[in-house]
């Protein structure tokens, strides 16, 4: 991943959003569709275009898609990541994201468990993506 490659994805704010969050959790589209207050066209567009550049990697579990950062990351991803996280502790919208994802995380009890199943009267129900 080259330098130009990384600054063409952290030039957008609802990347540099997705990048901050992942920096933090591994997370499930319905999880940022909610933190972000996006609809699911938009986050899934900007989650492909990091995801052909190398900038987060997926897995399945379940029926859901993972997203997180790079286990193997390139010089450039990282120090600009670092520099993201540096910023981002200033900026409102930044804190607001994390504020509303532990709220995600809480609702869905989890990170992953129970992605996108709100709890309703005891019982899980699926939502379909």
């Amino acid at each position: 991943m080259t330098l130009i490659e990384v600054y063409k994805c952290l030039c957008d704010e609802t990347r540099l959003r997705i990048l901050h969050l992942l920096s933090r959790q591994r997370l499930c589209v319905c999880h940022f569709q909610e933190i972000l207050d996006a609809p699911q066209v938009k986050v899934s567009k900007h989650l492909a275009y990091l995801r052909q550049r190398g900038m987060v990697e997926t897995h399945r579990e379940g029926s859901w898609i993972i997203y997180a950062l790079p286990a193997k990351r390139s010089p450039e991803l990282t120090a600009n990541m670092k520099c993201l996280q540096d910023c981002a502790s200033e900026i409102p919208v930044f804190k607001a994201d994390l504020r509303r994802m532990r709220k995600a995380l809480a609702k869905s009890r989890g990170p992953v468990a129970g992605c996108c199943s709100p709890v309703e009267k005891g019982k899980r129900v699926r939502v379909q993506h």
